[in-house]
Protein backbone atom coordinates (compact mmCIF):
# COMPACT_ATOMS: atom_id res chain seq x y z
CA UNK A 1 0.00 0.00 0.00
CA UNK A 2 1.28 3.71 -0.58
CA UNK A 3 1.38 5.96 2.19
CA UNK A 4 0.39 9.66 1.08
CA UNK A 5 2.15 12.15 3.44
CA UNK A 6 1.42 16.27 3.54
CA UNK A 7 3.93 18.38 5.12
CA UNK A 8 2.62 21.71 6.29
CA UNK A 9 4.93 24.17 7.31
CA UNK A 10 5.81 28.16 6.32
CA UNK A 11 9.35 27.27 6.83
CA UNK A 12 10.61 25.80 4.32
CA UNK A 13 14.04 24.97 5.72
CA UNK A 14 11.63 22.79 8.33
CA UNK A 15 9.43 21.82 5.53
CA UNK A 16 12.36 20.36 3.59
CA UNK A 17 13.68 18.62 6.58
CA UNK A 18 10.98 17.04 7.60
CA UNK A 19 10.61 15.23 4.21
CA UNK A 20 13.95 14.13 4.21
CA UNK A 21 13.48 12.83 7.75
CA UNK A 22 10.38 11.19 6.38
CA UNK A 23 11.93 9.62 2.98
CA UNK A 24 14.84 8.24 5.00
CA UNK A 25 12.15 6.42 7.01
CA UNK A 26 10.46 5.22 3.82
CA UNK A 27 13.71 3.90 2.69
CA UNK A 28 14.86 2.26 5.72
CA UNK A 29 11.14 0.14 6.79
CA UNK A 30 10.54 -0.16 2.83
CA UNK A 31 7.52 1.65 2.78
CA UNK A 32 5.70 3.64 -0.41
CA UNK A 33 5.39 6.83 0.52
CA UNK A 34 4.28 9.63 -1.38
CA UNK A 35 5.16 13.02 -0.05
CA UNK A 36 3.85 16.32 -1.08
CA UNK A 37 4.77 20.04 1.00
CA UNK A 38 2.01 22.78 1.85
CA UNK A 39 3.81 26.61 2.58
CA UNK A 40 0.75 27.57 4.45
CA UNK A 41 -2.39 25.93 6.00
CA UNK A 42 -4.95 27.95 3.27
CA UNK A 43 -2.41 25.73 0.41
CA UNK A 44 -3.34 22.74 2.02
CA UNK A 45 -6.80 22.84 2.00
CA UNK A 46 -6.79 24.00 -1.31
CA UNK A 47 -5.46 20.62 -2.49
CA UNK A 48 -7.52 19.01 0.55
CA UNK A 49 -10.69 20.33 -1.00
CA UNK A 50 -9.77 18.49 -4.16
CA UNK A 51 -8.69 15.15 -3.31
CA UNK A 52 -8.73 14.01 0.29
CA UNK A 53 -6.43 10.72 -0.04
CA UNK A 54 -3.65 12.00 2.77
CA UNK A 55 -2.97 9.08 5.55
CA UNK A 56 -0.63 11.13 7.87
CA UNK A 57 -0.40 14.79 8.44
CA UNK A 58 2.84 16.40 9.45
CA UNK A 59 1.86 19.87 10.72
CA UNK A 60 3.66 22.51 12.16
CA UNK A 61 1.57 24.62 14.75
CA UNK A 62 2.90 27.89 14.33
CA UNK A 63 2.12 29.73 10.81
CA UNK A 64 0.83 32.62 9.26
CA UNK A 65 -2.65 33.04 8.86
CA UNK A 66 -4.48 29.87 9.86
CA UNK A 67 -1.84 27.23 12.47
CA UNK A 68 -1.59 23.99 12.37
CA UNK A 69 -4.28 23.34 15.23
CA UNK A 70 -6.82 24.74 13.23
CA UNK A 71 -5.83 22.98 10.03
CA UNK A 72 -6.17 19.60 12.14
CA UNK A 73 -9.76 21.12 13.10
CA UNK A 74 -10.89 21.64 10.09
CA UNK A 75 -9.69 18.19 8.82
CA UNK A 76 -11.31 15.89 11.77
CA UNK A 77 -14.75 17.37 10.71
CA UNK A 78 -14.96 14.76 8.33
CA UNK A 79 -12.13 12.71 8.61
CA UNK A 80 -11.05 10.23 11.57
CA UNK A 81 -8.61 8.17 10.11
CA UNK A 82 -6.13 10.57 9.12
CA UNK A 83 -2.79 10.22 11.69
CA UNK A 84 -1.88 13.88 12.33
CA UNK A 85 1.62 14.80 13.91
CA UNK A 86 1.86 18.02 15.04
CA UNK A 87 5.64 19.59 15.18
CA UNK A 88 6.68 22.64 16.60
CA UNK A 89 8.94 24.54 18.94
CA UNK A 90 6.78 25.08 22.24
CA UNK A 91 5.23 22.62 24.56
CA UNK A 92 2.42 24.89 25.11
CA UNK A 93 0.35 23.79 22.41
CA UNK A 94 0.07 19.99 24.00
CA UNK A 95 -3.22 19.87 25.01
CA UNK A 96 -5.01 21.31 22.07
CA UNK A 97 -3.74 18.18 20.45
CA UNK A 98 -6.17 15.68 22.31
CA UNK A 99 -9.41 17.92 20.71
CA UNK A 100 -8.26 16.63 17.37
CA UNK A 101 -6.90 12.77 18.63
CA UNK A 102 -3.50 13.78 17.85
CA UNK A 103 -1.11 11.28 17.09
CA UNK A 104 2.07 12.85 18.65
CA UNK A 105 3.87 16.45 19.09
CA UNK A 106 7.34 16.51 18.12
CA UNK A 107 9.30 19.34 19.80
CA UNK A 108 11.46 21.12 17.14
CA UNK A 109 14.89 20.25 16.22
CA UNK A 110 13.43 17.28 15.37
CA UNK A 111 15.34 13.79 16.92
CA UNK A 112 15.13 11.74 13.82
CA UNK A 113 14.86 8.68 16.04
CA UNK A 114 11.40 9.96 17.68
CA UNK A 115 10.20 11.12 14.31
CA UNK A 116 10.72 7.00 13.12
CA UNK A 117 8.96 6.08 16.37
CA UNK A 118 6.39 8.41 15.48
CA UNK A 119 5.53 7.46 11.59
CA UNK A 120 5.91 3.91 12.37
CA UNK A 121 3.00 4.52 15.00
CA UNK A 122 1.14 6.11 12.69
CA UNK A 123 0.96 3.59 9.99
CA UNK A 124 0.34 0.77 12.09
CA UNK A 125 -2.55 2.49 13.30
CA UNK A 126 -3.36 2.75 9.44
CA UNK A 127 -2.66 -0.48 9.31
CA UNK A 128 -5.33 -1.35 12.23
CA UNK A 129 -8.32 0.59 11.56
CA UNK A 130 -11.15 0.15 10.26
CA UNK A 131 -11.71 -0.03 6.36
CA UNK A 132 -12.68 2.90 4.08
CA UNK A 133 -14.58 2.94 1.24
CA UNK A 134 -13.56 5.77 -1.35
CA UNK A 135 -15.89 7.88 -3.40
CA UNK A 136 -15.26 9.12 -6.13
CA UNK A 137 -16.69 11.91 -6.77
CA UNK A 138 -16.81 14.90 -9.55
CA UNK A 139 -14.43 17.17 -7.88
CA UNK A 140 -12.94 15.37 -5.14
CA UNK A 141 -12.08 11.92 -4.05
CA UNK A 142 -13.49 11.19 -0.33
CA UNK A 143 -12.42 8.50 2.23
CA UNK A 144 -15.77 7.01 4.26
CA UNK A 145 -14.72 5.45 7.27
CA UNK A 146 -16.90 2.03 6.75
CA UNK A 147 -18.08 2.47 10.85
CA UNK A 148 -19.27 6.37 9.81
CA UNK A 149 -22.02 4.70 7.07
CA UNK A 150 -25.44 4.44 8.12
CA UNK A 151 -26.97 3.01 5.12
CA UNK A 152 -26.87 3.46 0.95
CA UNK A 153 -29.75 3.71 -1.06
CA UNK A 154 -30.17 3.93 -4.60
CA UNK A 155 -32.20 6.37 -6.85
CA UNK A 156 -32.33 5.98 -10.38
CA UNK A 157 -28.20 5.27 -11.71
CA UNK A 158 -26.80 7.17 -8.25
CA UNK A 159 -26.12 5.67 -4.98
CA UNK A 160 -26.25 7.99 -1.97
CA UNK A 161 -23.99 7.53 0.89
CA UNK A 162 -25.36 8.36 3.90
CA UNK A 163 -22.60 9.03 6.39
CA UNK A 164 -21.63 12.47 8.63
CA UNK A 165 -22.46 13.85 5.57
CA UNK A 166 -24.41 12.39 2.14
CA UNK A 167 -21.74 11.68 -0.89
CA UNK A 168 -23.98 10.99 -4.26
CA UNK A 169 -22.06 8.98 -6.95
CA UNK A 170 -23.25 7.71 -9.99
CA UNK A 171 -21.98 3.98 -10.64
CA UNK A 172 -23.72 0.66 -9.38
CA UNK A 173 -24.69 -0.08 -6.21
CA UNK A 174 -23.07 -4.04 -6.09
CA UNK A 175 -19.70 -1.82 -7.11
CA UNK A 176 -20.02 -0.28 -3.21
CA UNK A 177 -21.56 -3.69 -1.86
CA UNK A 178 -18.25 -5.69 -2.85
CA UNK A 179 -16.17 -2.88 -0.46
CA UNK A 180 -17.92 -3.08 2.41
CA UNK A 181 -18.19 -5.58 5.37
CA UNK A 182 -20.53 -8.40 7.03
CA UNK A 183 -22.04 -5.80 9.40
CA UNK A 184 -23.59 -4.13 6.08
CA UNK A 185 -26.72 -6.37 5.00
CA UNK A 186 -28.78 -5.26 1.64
CA UNK A 187 -32.58 -4.61 2.17
CA UNK A 188 -33.67 -5.66 -1.35
CA UNK A 189 -32.52 -3.61 -4.74
CA UNK A 190 -32.34 -0.03 -3.96
CA UNK A 191 -31.05 -0.09 0.12
CA UNK A 192 -27.93 -1.21 2.67
CA UNK A 193 -27.95 -0.82 5.76
CA UNK A 194 -24.99 -0.50 8.50
CA UNK A 195 -26.79 -3.36 10.50
CA UNK A 196 -24.92 -1.30 13.83
CA UNK A 197 -27.21 1.24 13.12
CA UNK A 198 -30.17 -0.35 13.60
CA UNK A 199 -32.29 0.29 16.49
CA UNK A 200 -35.88 -1.74 15.83
CA UNK A 201 -36.98 -3.83 13.07
CA UNK A 202 -41.04 -4.24 12.40
CA UNK A 203 -42.47 -5.70 9.00
CA UNK A 204 -43.01 -2.91 7.38
CA UNK A 205 -39.82 -0.69 8.21
CA UNK A 206 -36.45 -0.32 9.92
CA UNK A 207 -35.93 2.47 12.13
CA UNK A 208 -32.13 3.58 13.05
CA UNK A 209 -30.26 4.89 15.95
CA UNK A 210 -30.19 8.52 13.97
CA UNK A 211 -34.37 8.18 14.11
CA UNK A 212 -34.08 7.80 9.91
CA UNK A 213 -36.65 4.92 9.17
CA UNK A 214 -36.14 2.91 6.30
CA UNK A 215 -38.98 0.62 4.32
CA UNK A 216 -38.42 -2.91 4.77
CA UNK A 217 -39.09 -4.72 1.55
CA UNK A 218 -41.49 -7.79 1.74
CA UNK A 219 -39.90 -11.06 2.58
CA UNK A 220 -36.89 -9.23 4.56
CA UNK A 221 -38.08 -9.22 7.75
CA UNK A 222 -36.34 -12.73 9.19
CA UNK A 223 -33.54 -12.21 6.98
CA UNK A 224 -32.83 -9.18 8.44
CA UNK A 225 -33.32 -10.17 11.99
CA UNK A 226 -31.03 -13.27 11.19
CA UNK A 227 -28.49 -11.08 9.81
CA UNK A 228 -28.72 -8.82 12.71
CA UNK A 229 -27.99 -12.12 15.24
CA UNK A 230 -25.18 -13.49 13.21
CA UNK A 231 -22.84 -10.63 11.82
CA UNK A 232 -22.72 -8.09 14.77
CA UNK A 233 -20.30 -9.08 17.52
CA UNK A 234 -22.22 -9.85 21.25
Amino acid sequence: MKYQFAICDDRPEDGRLVARLASRWAGRTGAEVEIESFPSAEAFLFRYEEKKDFDVLLLDVEMTGMDGVELAKTVRRDNETVQIVFITGYSDYIAQGYEVAALHYLMKPVDEEKFDQVLTRAVSRLIRNEPVLMLELPCETVRVSLPEIRYLSVRQNYVTVHAKREYTCKRPLAEFEAALDQRFYRMGRSCVVNLAYIRRVTRTEVELTSGETLPLPRGQYEKLNQAIIHRLPL
